[in-house]
């Protein structure tokens, strides 16, 4: 009779467990981290490529009748470039939103003193380009820069820092002063001096919403906002052109063909389109009426073409980038993260917001452009780096999230392993 092999050769190899610890296993693939951002995350990027989306077609709608008439002969010469510039904002914030938040933490300092130092560059003789009045940007023919869109995001990511660092120095108005309120003040004083007093009052409400984010009493942010409020006036009233914008404001029908010109056009545009507009490329308003069509006043467009359907449509994007960007900067696992989220979405609302009340009469215009729709080169691509960080401020957020268990799963699993310990080890326990 044969022996029976003991080496066991041949038989099968024993299972084994699988090993906890993950060590070995394929690393996920690039649809599964899709698959795992957060919701967050998502409705940042889908309310952005929305308002993207939207902006190109309102700016073609809103530039191409003026464009071919007396502009370049192409109508969509506008449209053309609004989709370049967006594309290379795109580019920036894909980079920003993998590997952003790292290398701009670290280089926040250089970045707030070269935006200092294009915005004084717009000053000096021979190199800042005057355009409507205002000395505001750099460079020649359709390469332009305007050296204040990056310095508004520089000022927002510096006050972040700032308060991430010394969270008790929001306490006291000495704490706020050196390190952050003069840095702040010497960049709207020079934006005042080009003059661009709307990304000035952009600056201020945003830092004013991270003050509110850090826990600023009440109190001392009452004090802040009265003397900004008196300064404002101040310099409304000094300045002719301010006095007569702030004149405009109150009565825009009084001096209808001057001053309020373009403030009754806005209206005028808004009440014509009434519940569902026009139509789209209807309006009358956009040919030699309404100045600044396919940029500050691209929400007049809106409302003419689209009707109040259409300014809606565009509320609620904001509103998705609201929600968001706020449950981002909840869910963010350190203060720094937390603070810049509130930062940005703050920055978006606040320029929104003042774009919003100024088409509508509710506030002085400004000048101030409306995020990812209207036409203009740098602000679109400085949005969209923004954008990026916030969106890697979300998707961190989430994850963290999602790898914490929540309280009821903390108990569930202390009681289970308390249970399987011996009585005796649960009286020393005690």
């Amino acid at each position: 009779m044969a022996k029976k092999d003991r080496s066991g050769a041949g038989r099968p190899a024993p299972s084994r467990k699988a090993d906890r610890s993950g060590a070995g296993r394929p690393a996920p693939s690039r649809t599964a981290r899709r698959r795992a951002r957060p919701v967050e995350y998502s409705i940042l990027y889908t309310a952005t490529l929305c308002l993207f989306a939207y902006g190109a077609v309102m700016v073609y709608s809103a530039s191409s009748a003026e464009s071919l008439l007396s502009g370049s002969g192409d109508a969509s010469f506008y449209l053309k470039r609004y989709v370049l510039f967006g594309l290379v904002g795109l580019v920036v914030l894909h980079a920003a939103s993998r590997h952003g938040l790292a290398v701009i933490r670290s280089f926040t300092p250089v970045l707030l003193v070269v935006a200092f130092a294009l915005t004084v560059a717009v000053m000096l003789p021979g190199l800042g380009v005057r355009v409507n009045g205002a000395t505001r940007w750099l460079g020649a023919g359709p390469f332009q820069f305007q050296p204040s869109e990056l310095l508004k995001v520089a000022i927002v990511l510096y006050t972040v820092q700032v308060l991430a660092a010394r969270p008790k120095a929001t306490k006291t108005l000495g704490g706020l002063v050196k390190p952050l309120l003069l840095v702040v003040g010497a960049a709207c004083l020079l934006l005042m001096k080009q003059p661009d007093m709307g990304t000035a009052m952009v600056i201020c409400f945003t830092v004013g919403a991270l003050l509110v984010t850090a826990g600023t009493p009440v109190r001392l942010l009452g004090s802040i906002f009265a003397a900004l409020a008196m300064a404002a006036l101040v310099l409304a009233i000094v300045e002719p052109y301010r006095r007569e914008r702030l004149t405009a404001f109150l009565d825009p029908f009084s001096d209808a063909g001057d001053t309020g010109f373009q403030a009754v056009q806005a209206l005028t545009a808004l009440g014509s389109g009434g519940l569902f507009g026009v139509g789209l490329g209807e309006s009358v308003q956009k040919i030699f009426y309404l100045p600044e069509a396919h940029t500050d006043m691209i929400l007049a467009i809106i409302g003419e073409e689209l009707g109040l359907i259409g300014v809606l449509g565009a509320a609620v994007l904001y509103g998705m980038i609201a929600y968001a960007g706020l449950r981002a900067a909840k869910l963010a696992g350190d203060l720094y993260s937390k603070l810049l989220a509130a930062g940005i979405t703050s920055l978006i609302l606040c320029q929104a917001t003042l774009n919003f009340f100024a088409v509508m009469g509710m506030a002085p215009l400004t000048g101030v452009p409306l995020p990812f729709l209207s036409y203009g080169a740098t602000n679109l691509i400085v949005l969209m780096g923004a954008m990026g960080l916030l969106l890697n401020v979300a998707a961190e957020g989430g994850q963290a999230a999602r790898r914490t268990p929540a309280k009821p799963q903390l108990e569930a699993i202390e009681g289970g392993r308390r249970r399987r310990e011996p009585a005796a080890r649960q009286r020393r326990r005690a």
